[in-house]
């Protein structure tokens, strides 16, 4: 093996050994014995590449990812497929927001936020008096730009935090409609809050919210007049960090479990309140998902 490929490697799997979630469960030694006689007589950082992959496995979190250099060019880019953020007002005085995951650069994410802000002005005509939160097609992303968006209807306050291996919290918070990660901005403007930010809220999950959509899901457990319908989430509900490596690859780690505002952490699918099994897109020409939850909205105070 080539310098230049044991030292890319070992950055990686060291990167794992030191950052990983469920870094304590694996035997490391075990692994780098592994990953070194796999790579063999690798000579460039691209013959490691299933070696890390395989490494990576070993993490059993079901999240973590490599993307070499081309894949990490075309997440990052500014050219992105995704469907759009959908805004309109339902009978009864009801709005309802579809949320999608969104990656991309800073410019994605800025046009992502201005769609999604114009479509809850959309859906708050008049003046609604609870929400529908749509988050089955939600498949995750960056999640900052996601709450930028649900903020003004999430309201004031904590409604999360990132816990590490280690124990240690890392609080989301909403302030003036915007997010913030310890209390710092994550870099959205402020945007009033919708209802008061207490409006009730019917939150929409099925097996396709996944990462970023599962912490949403998260940051409106725990809130007050607030219920969730359809289908266990994906059961990803983790935090990620990106490394990059030498050649512009990016190890993408999962570091963190995502907490709801009560405290509870979560590292695996989560469960509705009321399950509903959603034939949207299999079949059915109905949303028994939406109905359920516009049904307990026009039972809840200012809507019934």
């Amino acid at each position: 093996m080539s310098d230049e490929a044991r030292s890319y490697l070992s950055t990686a799997l060291t990167l794992m050994e030191n950052k990983a979630l469920h870094r304590d469960d694996v035997d490391w030694d075990e692994v780098r014995r592994t990953a070194f006689t796999e790579a063999g007589s690798a000579q460039r950082p691209g013959d490691t590449y299933r070696t890390i992959e395989v490494a990576l496995n070993s993490l059993g979190d079901g999240h973590s990812a490599f993307y070499d250099p081309k894949r990490s060019k075309e997440l990052h880019g500014d050219e992105q497929i995704r469907n759009p953020v959908e805004g309109r007002a339902l009978s009864g005085r009801m709005g309802y927001l579809s949320l999608p995951g969104v990656q991309g650069s800073e410019k994605v994410f800025q046009q992502y936020v201005r769609e999604g802000r114009d479509a809850v002005a959309k859906a708050d005509r008049p003046n609604a008096c609870g929400w529908v939160i749509d988050l089955r097609r939600n498949r995750g992303g960056n999640m900052w730009p996601m709450l930028a968006v649900v903020g003004p209807i999430l309201g004031d306050g904590d409604v999360g935090s990132f816990v590490d291996a280690d124990g240690k919290k890392t609080v989301w918070s909403i302030e003036k409609g915007s997010p913030r990660l310890d209390g710092d901005s994550t870099g959205w403007g402020t945007s009033p809050p919708v209802g008061g930010g207490s409006a009730p809220v019917a939150v929409l999950t099925s097996r396709s919210t996944a990462s970023s959509g599962e912490a949403v899901t998260v940051a409106f457990r725990g809130r007050p007049d607030t219920r969730s319908f359809g289908e266990d989430t994906t059961g990803v509900p983790t935090g990620n960090v990106g490394h990059r490596l030498s050649d512009g690859a990016i190890l993408n780690l999962t570091e963190v479990m995502d907490a709801d505002r009560t405290g509870r952490a979560y590292d695996s699918a989560i469960p509705p309140d009321q399950p509903v099994v959603d034939n949207l897109g299999r079949g059915g020409s109905r949303d028994p998902v939406l109905d359920a939850a516009t049904e307990w909205l026009s039972g809840q105070p200012g809507c019934a």
